[in-house]
């Protein structure tokens, strides 16, 4: 049974609080004895809900739920959920209206073309989503391109594996997202040793590896793409694995890692011309604060290594992640390129060995970000036969002083030599 009401907001990140241990749910509890509530952390991997949502949920103390974690102290539960378990209170959210979901996606365009993106790679999305989107394309009420990273679920690979890719001038359906392991913030990346700041936690994966390999065997053998999050340095060697034996004597498939974000050293050499690296330079300068006490001073060294990974494999796709990141793609250029946040810290960067250079940072964030979504020919640069699909800005982010390109201003964005306001 679906709840009528609820309150449903996200957004939280314990690393920037002054006690940055997990919350618990005791103030939820108080402030909302009745109502259902879910607080989802920043990056989607964890989510804080109170008494009456775990009870709405049928969570308790003993309910186990593989890939992820119930969080419980002295054996009573905190209201703390890891990945996983997360679905089991989202199977209980109100399912937003046909009207509510076109306002939002009306209203995400409008934000991204404010800030200059002509495309966005969307992942995780279901076959109804997809339909709608088609259905505003359509009609002229939505323009902006779309590539689509279709959700893991068994009714869309039961419909796309056997129907096949959809591709207009605006959509783009080729691939599937899947989830190896969580996120690191939330200790939820699958390591293949503890973390330095929990030593009797090493993550989890949040599939299981049998099923990915079938997942990965049938998308192999269709001409849908593969593209797989992995964080932890555990989960990374084993989708390395896995895509390295599924892509035998299979060229031009372009499987993506999506945000390889802590690799050993060893795991670097399983990149290749047929495996992506899609990674997110904010992270690096999000998660900097923090990341080594997770790692460790060692494993740090080969987390966020975005020159080792462009080495490898010849190509990276840049995005920002947003809504974990912000939208801004500018934020993204200055990140890969100076390795500081926003503040401009630290005054020497952080890895700066592992800096991408401007023009390295433009190619992944159009032609190669094209290329590693199979439309190269159509759009990721300006020439003759590709779409009209570009930017004005107010300064050249290839030679301003590497400071004031997240100040720059866009004045117009293009799709199809229209200005999309």
């Amino acid at each position: 049974m679906l709840v009528k009401q609820a309150l449903l907001l996200g957004g939280w990140d314990q690393n920037d609080w002054q006690f940055k241990d997990f919350p618990t749910n005791k103030e939820l509890n108080n402030m909302f004895p009745d109502v259902p509530v879910a607080l989802t952390r920043v990056d989607g991997h964890a989510m804080l809900v109170n008494n009456k949502a775990l009870e709405l949920a049928g969570i308790t103390a003993e309910t186990e739920v593989e890939g992820g974690e119930i969080v419980k102290v002295d054996g009573e539960l905190t209201g703390l959920l890891i990945d996983n378990p997360m679905e089991l209170v989202e199977a209980k959210f109100p399912e937003p209206t046909k009207k509510e979901k076109i306002r939002a996606l009306k209203e995400a365009q409008e934000i991204c073309a404010k800030l200059g993106l002509t495309s966005v790679s969307d992942a995780g999305l279901s076959k109804d989503v997809i339909e709608l989107i088609q259905e505003l394309q359509e009609k002229g009420e939505l323009d902006m391109r779309i590539y689509a990273m279709l959700t893991n679920n068994q009714e869309n690979f039961d419909h796309y594996l056997s129907n096949g890719i959809v591709k207009t001038e605006r959509l783009n359906v080729r691939s599937f997202k899947i989830y190896a392991d969580g996120a690191l913030g939330s200790r939820g990346a699958a390591l293949k040793a503890p973390y330095s700041d929990d030593h009797d936690h090493y993550g989890a994966m949040i599939i299981d590896l049998d099923d990915f390999e079938s997942k990965a065997e049938q998308i192999a053998n269709s001409d849908f793409q593969m593209n797989t999050h992995a964080i932890g340095d555990s989960a990374n060697a084993f989708v390395l694995r896995v895509y390295n034996e599924k892509l035998k004597g299979k060229p031009n498939r372009r499987w993506r890692v999506e945000h390889a974000q802590v690799m050993d050293k060893i795991d670097f050499e399983m990149f290749n011309e047929n495996i992506i690296p899609s990674i997110q330079p904010t992270h690096a300068t999000s998660d900097m604060y923090w990341a080594a006490d997770r790692v460790g001073p060692k494993r740090i060294t080969g987390a966020y290594a975005y020159k080792t990974l462009l080495e490898k494999s010849g190509r990276v796709a840049l995005g920002t992640d947003f809504p974990v990141e912000k939208v801004n793609p500018m934020h993204t250029f200055y990140a890969a390129v100076a390795r500081k946040d926003l503040n401009h810290y630290p005054p020497t960067g952080f890895l700066t060995h592992q800096a991408l250079s401007r023009e390295d940072t433009l190619k992944g964030m159009t032609i190669w970000a094209a290329y590693s979504n199979f439309e190269e020919e159509e759009k990721g640069s300006i020439e003759p036969g590709k779409f009209a699909d570009f930017i004005i800005i107010d300064q050249d982010i290839m030679t301003v002083d590497i400071k004031k390109v997240p100040d720059t201003k866009v004045i117009g964005t293009y799709i199809n030599g229209k200005s999309i306001e």
